[in-house]
């Protein structure tokens, strides 16, 4: 075991199995007091058991570390708030939180179903919403308490769907570009209390990808998800204390800082509609290509 974060309260969401496990499993190697919250949901998000949770429990403590399950709704503003009071009042104190919970209700934008919109939405973006605004409340009365920065660490996770788009899932791209955009401002709000806020794109092989493409035993090796849990167990500990705002691509064989929108070339603007045509064809000329995750240009 190691001691990067040694002393440390963290909780990690979805930790029952895939990228949230390997998280959990890490952070105790290293020495933290870990929370295991997973709901025990299918990767559509249907039903209940706490048997993954409390396995990783099991191996945590087997192993000489400390960790409790709990199998709270982050999506549920009662059972967000549960979650991070149950922290500090098992550990005397949280640390980190790790929002990692999601599902997936794949499906093309024009057969999708009000039901697979929402509650991929609700699970990802309110999921990663509740228990950070919870947790952030806690953190800002400890700072006031103590009149000093506390050194916390929020980690949410998004996605190359999120990031770069992938056909079929509007719901979940548009739910991990929104925590993207939601790590980035939060990161701006609490940096005075001495919080960071940053999330990592993972490329791993999980229940929730492994039928998303052919691969070969090769690609899943690189794409194990113990390649994505060091650079979320750094962000977790008091060294990551200057990096913030930051989303990180992880895993299948890099470690890479995304760079999110830029501003691309211009003109002045243009009163008449009609004399916009050539001036658009002129801009995307100069534009960069806009391309999907596999390197496609999906702009003519």
């Amino acid at each position: 075991m190691g001691n990067l974060c040694a002393g440390r309260v963290a909780i990690v969401t979805g930790a029952g199995r895939g990228l949230g496990r390997e998280y959990a499993l890490m952070l105790a190697e290293q020495g933290a007091k870990v929370v295991v919250n997973d709901l025990g949901a299918t990767a559509a998000g249907e039903g209940a058991d706490l048997t993954p949770a409390q396995s990783v429990v099991e191996a945590i403590r087997d192993a000489g570390g400390e960790a409790i399950v709990n199998g709270n709704d982050v999506s549920d503003w009662g059972g967000a708030k549960a979650l991070i009071d149950e922290a500090v009042g098992t550990f005397g104190r949280l640390d980190v939180l790790i929002n990692n919970a999601g599902i997936l209700r794949d499906r093309m934008m024009v057969n999708m179903t009000e039901q697979e919109w929402d509650s991929v939405i609700n699970v990802h973006l309110k999921g990663t919403f509740a228990p950070s605004h919870h947790a952030a409340q806690y953190w800002r009365q400890e700072a006031k308490r103590r009149g000093s920065p506390v050194g916390a660490r929020l980690i949410n996770t998004s996605s190359a769907s999120g990031l770069f788009g992938n056909v079929g899932q509007t719901n979940y791209g548009a739910a991990k570009a929104g925590i993207a955009a939601f790590t980035i401002i939060s990161a701006t709000e609490l940096r005075q209390y001495g919080i960071t806020v940053n999330a990592i794109a993972p490329r791993a092989q999980t229940r929730m990808t492994e039928g998303l493409r052919e691969r070969t035993e090769e690609d899943i090796k690189r794409r194990n998800p113990r390649w994505v849990a060091p650079i979320v167990v750094w962000l977790a500990s008091e060294e990551s204390r200057d990096v913030t705002g930051r989303v990180f691509e992880a895993g299948d064989g890099i470690l890479k800082i995304a760079e999110g929108w830029h501003a691309g070339p211009g003109i002045e603007p243009v009163e008449d509609p009609n004399e916009l045509g050539p001036k658009v064809a002129e801009l995307l000329k100069q534009a960069r290509p806009n391309a999907d995750i596999w390197g496609r240009d999906i702009v003519s």
